[in-house]
């Protein structure tokens, strides 16, 4: 009686427990981590300070975020490729200082100022990649150049005066916006409906080419979730000021920039660069566009950050992008599973990353623990994050999986 062989695998099993908690040491799970860390996080301080979880409190955090969250976002396609970019701090400050000048000294309108701004940032970030790619000059260095460059540059602009209130209604109202109960749960429904729609049509796709089952639990689970999600943070936000633009505008730039990543061909470049640059030259990437282009982006999102930031606090001055503004747009996603050594992460750390830091700090404040305290936790944290990361590579090295 001969016997019968196991059958082949498929590649479309459900994965077992064990399968699970190894994707959640070695990093795959990474977001679930992070999120599990925040509800930890959330918990400490409401029981030390009963108001951390108000809705008054939790929009604060939401619109404090916003200027680190939007960094965030550049600073995620950086270290994709593996590379750093220390200079996002100046560049958000001085895009911040262009707008406020040709608005409020040389009267332009408020929307040709912002455009300006943009492309000040925009411009500021692919020179710095043209000159690290073309020199082959480490990133570290033509960004830490940067950094002193775009500081200089923004003193400069000011001029004597230091600081510049800004008044337009166009400009402020970009972090001072807050919409109705109802346009929020409209918004809430539209955007539920909008992912519910591209999780189902990902699914039909990947049933086509034979890359999935058609079972519909995982992907219905997810809709649910990320429903309930939604509609919790709208109930919250409504209960306080109503949904803010400015948290609009950072998730749509996160799903945004998320999408350009996870599904266009330039992101799936932007990741092949990363994880091998010489494999990917060979396979006729051409590696240089890719790097300037990132680089531009995260001049762009410095920018854009910069006025949210000048937008909250209705000024610019010598200080803007500087203190711990670099450390935390950069310390986000890395906390959040983005990898420092290129070729693994998600956009949406940027956000993830910017609510942990944003948390932290929120709820430190609201002890009133000193400067000093605060920085030692957050630079604590961060070194956790990086160690959690070398240990996630190191069990994929051993594993056979980089």
């Amino acid at each position: 009686m001969s016997a019968t062989a196991p059958p082949a695998p498929t590649g479309l099993e459900r994965p077992t427990r064990g399968e699970v908690v190894r994707r959640f040491v070695q990093g795959d799970l990474a977001s679930l981590r992070v999120i599990l860390g925040l509800v930890v996080i959330w918990v400490i301080f409401q029981s030390q300070n009963d108001r951390f979880l108000t809705a008054v409190n939790l929009t604060n955090l939401m619109l404090q975020i916003t200027a680190v969250g939007l960094l965030s976002v550049g600073v995620v396609y950086v270290l994709l490729l593996g590379e750093i970019d220390l200079s996002v701090g100046a560049v958000s400050g001085l895009g911040a200082a262009v707008v406020a000048v040709f608005n409020v000294k040389h009267g332009w309108n408020p929307y040709l100022a912002l455009a300006a701004g943009v492309i000040v940032g925009t411009a500021i970030g692919a020179v710095q990649g043209a000159l690290f790619t073309g020199f082959g000059i480490p990133s570290f260095v033509v960004t830490l150049a940067g950094l002193l460059t775009w500081q200089g540059a923004l003193l400069y602009i000011l001029g004597d005066t230091g600081t510049i209130n800004v008044t337009d209604s166009k400009i402020v109202g970009l972090a001072n916006t807050f919409y109705s109960d109802a346009v929020g749960l409209t918004m809430a429904l539209v955007a539920i409906g909008v992912y519910a729609a591209a999780t189902l049509w990902a699914l039909r796709k990947r049933v086509v080419a034979g890359l999935a089952d058609r079972q519909l639990t995982g992907p219905l689970i997810r809709i649910v979730v990320v429903a309930a999600a939604v509609i919790a943070a709208v109930a919250i936000l409504n209960s306080d000021r109503g949904v803010p633009l400015a948290v609009l505008i950072l998730v749509g730039f996160v799903a945004g920039m998320e999408y350009i990543a996870r599904r266009t061909r330039f992101g799936r470049h932007v990741y092949a660069v990363g994880g091998n640059a010489e494999a990917a030259r060979r396979a006729g990437i051409n590696v240089h566009a890719i790097r300037v282009i990132v680089f531009a982006i995260a001049g762009s999102m410095a920018a854009i950050g910069g006025i949210m930031q000048m937008s909250r606090l209705l000024a610019v001055n010598q200080g803007s992008g500087g203190s711990d503004l670099l450390l935390l747009a950069i310390a986000g996603p890395v906390i959040a599973g983005t990898s420092l050594f290129g070729g693994r992460g998600s956009v949406w750390s940027a956000l993830l990353g910017a609510l942990v830091i944003g948390s932290i700090s929120n709820g430190m404040d609201l002890l009133a623990l000193q400067s000093s305290v605060k920085f030692m936790v957050t630079g604590g944290v961060l070194l956790a994050a990086v160690i959690v990361d070398a240990i996630a590579r190191r069990q994929r090295q051993a594993a056979g999986r980089v």
